[in-house]
């Protein structure tokens, strides 16, 4: 058991941690949340025994291997997999042990080593590493390239599958989603689905926390509190604790009040597309969790369009790509596609497939190697790129930035915007030099926001934001009245702000029939494909071919006759289903008519405090009975379609 005891702490005249007291279990997942500099940091170098109380006490099991991810990657000429395979120190000591017995000529030493070496599931260890790697996105090929060929980001995929290799009973993960496209983080959540030891993760996405965290550590005013359940489940307890506080319910109304207003117009609209409905899901989720970010130190809007074309742009047989010494280099072909005021549009799909292209080519920053592409008339795109913050000049201030859009504005009126994304006083006039990257951002969307854009073009809006910035960002886009193409890993945000996705996938854009949790499925289904067709390429030769041919003739006649078994488990479905719709329809006339008592003015007086209380906590039961009867309605669905 990891165990803090009136724990104290302070960086030089800071204090961080007063007298905090929590426990983590021995297998659980803990999410790591709280605003920057709180110490979420600081907390893991305790763990890792590089700093000590000031006062109090920490535990852990002393015999503990603790597993984190290196910052720096050092330039080894090693290949990727054998750097990976260092991970495991169990294996290499035991590696060295059979050199230096066999060196000794000492055959009982390097007998038993090489017995501990099985033990120790040696023979299978350059497999999993390089399962580690090709689920972080390298191929089988770069698995032998050597480590100084990679750049940046890659390395820091090396050096996470490092400590993914590592035998540990304590695995530390600081923003581990940050260097990986969406489909390598779902392979990690599946991973740490898995993972026996314990888990603590900082991250500021919060569909990885909510999959993978079982226990919420929130850091705030100096303390470390622990909050049963994942990030989801801790923002609403969090939400019904400040909805006491009369103040902070007050503040947050008009935000509710607005989010209310647009979930109503969109659900007019959106009655049957599955990712339609999910969205409306994701937006009356933000209406519950609003006073959790009452306090929050950063919201904003855009401004509404002055005009909105109908289509917004249309492509017509578009090759999207480069120009190069070498000649063309095409990423993305016969790109055909009508954008139409209002669309909201998620892009899938893996890194290197050309997503990021054909935004260039939507902004029109790169020029189509051939197609036609045709604006509407007042298009007027706000384009956000991966690497937006490296536009910005050092040397100006956040004044200087905006000011260069709009030289004929009075400076105050640029100063009060400004303000609306906290550069208010000095830190508008200051050089952005020395600015982190969440207030560059923060600056990007700035410059963005003030042209007033009817088409939103943004490409990993998120990667510098911390969980606050991007719950402002989610909601502002949710009411954003024109249209949007997002590229995100971010799903929570894709969820909430999007309608429809497209995939690029084998260089070709595509529609995708289905929402995100599908998306996943198909993934992780098509992951399993390909393991299985290596194994079977592998394992195969020319001889058994037809002995092969054969064994899968009749293994598909047997999972037809499964099939038609499966087929005698419908009607019981669906009677279960029925039962559970109706349990789902009582408990959602009292979930309305508890949230239409906590909602009114009136609950708040102080006669009414224990009714009030009361009322919050059948609310929050009433919404965990009805989210463990929509798991299992989903889950009996799914059966179906299994069956049908």
């Amino acid at each position: 058991m990891i165990r803090f005891n009136q724990f104290s702490l302070a960086r030089g005249t800071k204090p961080l941690f007063e007298q905090t007291t929590f426990a983590l279990n021995p297998g659980e997942k803990a999410g790591l949340v709280g605003a920057n500099g709180a110490g979420k940091s600081t907390l893991f170098s305790v763990l890792r025994g590089d700093l000590h109380a000031d006062g109090g006490d920490f535990s852990m099991p002393p015999s503990w291997q603790i597993a984190h991810v290196a910052q720096e990657t050092p330039a080894v000429d090693r290949t990727a997999l054998e750097y990976t395979l260092d991970g495991d120190t169990q294996l290499r000591s035991i590696e060295a042990r059979i050199a230096a017995a066999s060196a000794a000529h000492d055959g009982a030493a390097e007998a038993e080593a090489h017995a501990a070496f099985a033990d120790a599931d040696g023979y299978t260890a350059p497999a999993r590493a390089e399962t580690l790697l090709i689920g972080l996105g390298f191929t089988l090929a770069q698995t032998k390239e050597p480590v100084t060929s990679f750049s940046g980001g890659w390395r820091m995929r090396l050096n996470l599958a490092q400590a993914l290799m590592c035998r540990s009973d304590l695995l530390l993960l600081d923003e581990p989603t940050n260097h990986l496209d969406l489909d390598a983080i779902i392979w990690l959540e599946d991973w740490l689905h898995r993972y026996p030891g314990t888990l603590i993760v900082i991250s500021h996405d919060r569909e990885f926390l909510d999959s993978v965290c079982n226990v919420t550590l929130h850091l705030e005013n100096r303390q470390i509190k622990r909050y049963g359940g994942n990030y989801s489940q801790f923002e609403i307890l969090r939400a019904q604790q400040i909805a006491l506080q009369q103040s902070a319910y007050e503040k947050q109304q008009k935000t509710v009040e607005h989010l209310q207003s647009f979930i109503n117009r969109f659900k007019a609209q959106a009655t049957k597309a599955k990712q339609a409905q999910s969205r409306v899901k994701a937006l009356e989720r933000m209406e519950i969790i609003a006073p959790a970010h009452a306090s929050s130190p950063f919201t904003f809007e855009f401004r509404t369009p002055d005009s909105a074309p109908n289509p917004m742009m249309v492509m017509e047989g578009v090759r999207c790509g480069y120009h190069t010494d070498a000649g063309e280099v095409p990423i993305v072909e016969g790109v055909t596609l009508s954008i139409q005021n209002g669309q909201r549009i998620g892009l899938l799909g893996a890194n290197g497939q050309g997503k990021s292209t054909l935004i260039k080519t939507l902004a029109g920053t790169l020029e189509a190697l051939s197609g036609h592409v045709r604006e509407g008339k007042g298009l007027r795109i706000g384009y956000f790129a991966q690497h937006q913050l490296e536009t910005l000049r050092p040397g100006d201030s956040a004044l200087e930035h905006v000011a260069r859009l709009a030289p004929d504005t009075r400076e105050q009126e640029l100063r009060d915007f400004l303000g609306g994304f906290n550069f208010s006083g000095e830190m508008a006039t200051a050089k952005i030099a020395p600015f982190s990257g969440g207030e560059k951002a923060r600056l990007a969307l700035a410059l963005i926001i003030w042209q007033k854009p009817n088409l939103l073009l943004l490409d990993e809006p998120t990667n510098h934001l911390d969980l606050e910035t991007r719950h402002a960002l989610t909601m502002a886009l949710a009411q954003f009245e024109g249209t949007l193409i997002l590229v995100s890993h971010d799903r929570h945000l894709l969820r909430a702000t999007t309608d429809t996705f497209m995939l690029v996938a084998k260089h070709r854009l595509q529609p995708f029939d289905g929402d995100l949790d599908d998306y996943r499925d198909w993934l992780l289904q098509h992951a399993a494909e390909q393991r299985a067709a290596a194994k079977e390429a592998g394992s195969a030769s020319t001889d058994d071919s037809l002995d092969s041919g054969q064994n899968r003739k009749e293994q598909r006649r047997q999972e037809a006759q499964e099939r038609q078994k499966l087929s005698h488990l419908k009607k019981p479905l669906q009677s279960r289903i029925s039962k559970i719709e109706k349990e789902m329809d009582k408990l959602n006339a009292e979930k309305a008519q508890l949230d239409a008592f906590v909602a009114d003015a009136a609950s708040y007086e102080p006669s009414m405090k224990t009714q009030l209380t009361e009322s919050i906590r059948r609310q929050a039961a009433v919404n965990g009975q009805l989210e463990v009867l929509e798991a299992q309605w989903l889950e009996a669905h799914e059966e179906l379609e299994q069956i049908g």
